[in-house]
């Protein structure tokens, strides 16, 4: 086998490439015995999600930093991007729009300007319901034991943590603080 390796992969190579082996999922597996290649589906294809992550300005103040992106690796979440920002009150205003009016609004972008943050794209399966599950809820005092809110977060809305709450929302956060 080792005597045909350099055929067999650069056989192997033009299938995929003729096969848009880059934008589909494919397995390669060559036989010993019979020192063929084969490119497959791979039998089951596990559809992942893509949600919108925040470590709040009092996390990163406190140097939780490093705490939470371990409880993110460990629930299974893939972290696809991430980056250290300072939001402008209108990056804030326009992130949180939708509160626009709300008597906490002025109060919340005066927070989220107030020290960087950490903006993160993560993925895996189910990925925003899972997110939410991992940050808890809103308010830190009735979090489930063991979230990151209730670790790491005080009150509202320094609550250590913000979670996209639909993939619509997701999609609008990811494109309005990485591709601004």
């Amino acid at each position: 086998m080792k005597k045909y390796f350099p055929t067999i992969l650069a056989l192997v190579l033009c299938v995929c490439i003729s096969t848009n082996f880059a934008r589909q999922s494919k397995v390669i597996t060559i036989d010993k015995k019979t020192e063929k290649a084969a490119v497959t589906a791979p039998k089951e294809i596990i559809s992942a999600q893509q949600t919108f992550a925040i470590i709040k300005p009092d996390a990163v103040e406190a140097k939780n930093t490093g705490k939470i992106i371990d409880m993110i690796l460990q629930d299974g979440f893939e972290i696809k991007k991430m980056e250290k920002i300072q939001f402008t009150a209108d990056q804030a205003k326009t992130f949180y729009a939708e509160h626009k009016g709300k008597p906490f609004f002025d109060g919340l972008v005066e927070f989220m300007t107030s020290g960087p943050v950490i903006i993160m794209v993560l993925e895996k399966e189910n990925a925003i319901k899972d997110w939410r599950k991992l940050i808890g809820a809103t308010n830190p005092a009735k979090a489930d034991k063991g979230t990151i809110r209730q670790l790491f977060g005080t009150k509202i809305p320094k609550n250590a943590a913000h979670g996209s709450d639909a993939p619509e929302s997701a999609k609008r956060e990811i494109d309005l603080l990485f591709f601004r």
